[in-house]
């Protein structure tokens, strides 16, 4: 008698444990958009002429994948291709959450680091050219053919 209560009770817990495990695997959330940046930040935007240049495209390549500068190997933790390697690290890859960052909070996150992350500054580091040219190189994973408008404060083709 016990047996049985004990094997309808582990059945029980058993197919509630997989339900459970079901229910999680369901579609990703959409992402929460980010806090603005500081004042400090907010009007910072990529310089003219940044924005589908491939001599760009390619410094910020060789800033990404620590070619530039041995301190500096966003690949590491990113990925070469903007599939990350190391768990935590942002997918660059999903435009829709790329989408959700002006350019200048890609400047602020990169210069100052994320809280609550193993995401550090790299204003001490970087220059303020190099990070923007990381910016495009990464945007060109998740944004291929876009660039970010302040007068419209959207993501739009490069033309």
């Amino acid at each position: 008698m016990k047996s049985g209560i004990f094997r309808m009770l582990f059945t029980g817990l058993s197919i509630a444990a997989i339900g459970f495990t079901l229910s999680a695997c369901g579609e990703e959330k959409p992402p929460a958009p980010p806090p603005p940046p500081p004042p400090e930040y907010a009007d910072k935007h990529m310089p003219d002429g940044y924005w589908g240049n491939p001599d760009i495209l390619e410094e910020g390549k060789a800033i990404f994948t620590g070619a530039q500068n041995i301190d500096v190997n966003c690949a590491s933790c990113h990925g070469k291709d903007g599939k990350p390697v190391k768990a935590g690290a942002r997918d660059f890859r999903k435009g829709e959450f790329m989408k959700l960052f002006s350019d200048s909070q890609w400047f602020w996150r990169i210069s100052e680091g994320v809280t609550g992350t193993k995401m550090k500054a790299w204003k001490s580091k970087l220059s303020e050219d190099e990070i923007w040219k990381v910016i495009v190189f990464e945007a060109n994973f998740g944004l291929p053919g876009q660039k970010y408008d302040p007068a419209t404060k959207a993501w739009v083709p490069i033309n």
